[in-house]
C-alpha cells in the first residue's frame, strides 16, 4: 500500500512538470491561431480534394494523342498541359446522345469563358466523316467557342485505341445503333498534371466519369439517373483551385 502511494505522488509530479513546460506554449499556438488553422486545413483538405482514378495501383494519366482539330492544326496531350479539361468521345452525325451531350459542354464552357487553364478535347468516333471542315461547322452551329476546345479527328484505330483503352470510355461501331456507332455518353475529368480525377461516391470509390448526356434543366432522365453536369462543374472548380 505505501509503495501504491509513492507511485500516485511519482506520477502527479511528472503531469504538474509536464504541465508548467508544455500549456503555456499550447495557449501561445492556440492564441495565435496555429492549432485551429492547421485543423481547418487538413478538414478542407479531406472534404474537397478529388481522387485520382487508379489503375494497377497506379494514378491514370492521359495516354499521349496528337489529332487535327477542327481548325486543321495539330494538338497534343502536351497542349492541354497545365489546364484543367473534359474528355468526350462523340461523332457530328449522332442522332442521339451527343447533341445533348455538346450542349452540355457548351453551358461549362460559358461557365469558365474567362478562364485561360480550362479547356475541352472532343474526339471523334468517326473520323474518316468528321474531317475538320465538317467539325468547323459542327463547332459554329453549337456555339463552341473557346480556343482551347478542340474537336479532333485523326487515324481511325488510334482514336478507338485511346477511348478503349487509354480512357475505359466505351466506343465501337455497331449496325443497329442509332446512327451506327454506339458509345457511353461520359465525360472524363482531367487535372493540370494530366491525372484523370473525379469525386467519390457514398463508399469512398471515384465515381470516374460525369455522366453527360443528361442536362441540367432535365434533372432526370427516364431511366431515373440524376444529371452530373452541376457536380462537374463543382469539380473543375475544385481542380482549377490546385
Amino acid at each position: 500500500m505505501q509503495k501504491s502511494k509513492y507511485t500516485y505522488v511519482w506520477v502527479s509530479l511528472v503531469v504538474l512538470v509536464f504541465g508548467i513546460f508544455a500549456i503555456p506554449k499550447i495557449v501561445d499556438r492556440v492564441r495565435q491561431g496555429a492549432v485551429v488553422e492547421n485543423d481547418r486545413i487538413n478538414k478542407k483538405t479531406n472534404a474537397d480534394a478529388l481522387a485520382f482514378v487508379l489503375q494497377n495501383g497506379k494514378k491514370r494519366r492521359v495516354p499521349s494523342f496528337l489529332f487535327l482539330n477542327q481548325d486543321s492544326l495539330l494538338v497534343s496531350d502536351k497542349d492541354y498541359h497545365g489546364k484543367v479539361y473534359v474528355v468526350e468521345f462523340f461523332f457530328t452525325t449522332c442522332p442521339s446522345i451527343c447533341p445533348i451531350m455538346n450542349k452540355n459542354l457548351v453551358a461549362v464552357q460559358n461557365e469558365f469563358s474567362d478562364r485561360d487553364d480550362f479547356g475541352i478535347a472532343s474526339f471523334s468516333i468517326t473520323p474518316e466523316y468528321d474531317t475538320p471542315k465538317v467539325l468547323k461547322e459542327y463547332a459554329e452551329r453549337y456555339g463552341i467557342t473557346d480556343m482551347d476546345w478542340n474537336l479532333m479527328t485523326g487515324e481511325t484505330k488510334e482514336i478507338y485505341e485511346l477511348a478503349n483503352s487509354g480512357f475505359n470510355i466505351y466506343a465501337a461501331e455497331v449496325e443497329d445503333a442509332p446512327g451506327g456507332f454506339e458509345h457511353s455518353g461520359y465525360f472524363a475529368l482531367i487535372d493540370k498534371n494530366g491525372y484523370i480525377r473525379s469525386r467519390v461516391d457514398e463508399h469512398g470509390n471515384p465515381i470516374v466519369y460525369y455522366k453527360g448526356s443528361i442536362s441540367e434543366a432535365e434533372g432526370v432522365n427516364e431511366e431515373g439517373e440524376k444529371q452530373e453536369i452541376t457536380i462537374l462543374k463543382q469539380d473543375i472548380k475544385k481542380l482549377l483551385e490546385e
